[in-house]
């Protein structure tokens, strides 16, 4: 076992929100992550590396074992659930809401809607909560096109502002869950490391409350 702590972050635009966290904790990478070619970087901690890679690979690096801890959207937490990851902490980070969004005036209620997303383990268990048959389309850009085209009655999609929802005619409507960026371990290195990995924590705490 590599001896130092390997900490997964995403790419995009958690990136930036991580690195200042980072810096106020002593533990900034050492290279420009804009910049470097490299995926797996030294920090000013002699004990912590980190690795970047894609928002959605996150859970599988720590799920795996291959990180220690990751730092990743709670949207993409609920999309993999992945077993063998604990959730530790609320970094109050890249804060928007999932939501179902669409045209003011509803789809018939009798008809079996058409819902466009990439969230769609999430799209599925919410409206099967709420009883309804829906027919998944999966998209992964662009979703406000789908209900301009016809291609789908509604979006679930992560919602910040809602200035590009009005921009294109469309609204949120309804509400799933409130998103932000989550400090996640894999269970057996929390076992094994708990001491450091507890540190670790702590300062993270300490940044968000002095942020």
């Amino acid at each position: 076992m590599n001896s130092k702590i390997t900490l997964a972050i995403s790419k995009g635009r958690i990136l930036e929100d991580t690195v200042s966290l980072l810096e106020r904790m002593g533990m900034a990478p050492v290279e420009d992550l804009n910049k470097t070619r490299k995926l797996l970087i030294d920090t000013e901690d002699p004990n912590v590396r980190v690795v970047v890679i894609r928002a959605t690979d996150v859970p599988t690096y720590v799920q795996y074992g291959a990180a220690d801890l990751g730092i990743a959207g709670k949207d993409t937490l609920m999309e993999t659930q992945g077993e063998g990851i604990y959730e530790l902490l609320d970094l109050g980070i890249c804060k928007c809401k999932l939501m179902v969004a669409g045209r003011s005036e509803l789809p018939d209620p009798g008809k079996r809607l058409k819902v466009a997303t990439k969230y769609v383990r999430s799209a599925q268990q919410y409206f099967a909560q709420q009883g309804k048959q829906i027919e998944i389309i999966r998209l992964y850009g662009s979703m406000e096109l789908a209900p301009l085209t016809g291609l789908a009655d509604l979006i679930v999609d992560l919602v910040d502002t809602g200035n590009t929802l009005r921009a294109n005619g469309l609204q949120p409507l309804e509400h799933i869950e409130d998103i932000s960026s989550r400090l996640v371990a894999n269970k057996a290195s929390l076992k094994v490391r708990v001491g450091t990995l507890q540190n670790i924590v702590e300062q993270f705490r300490n940044a968000i409350e002095e942020s």
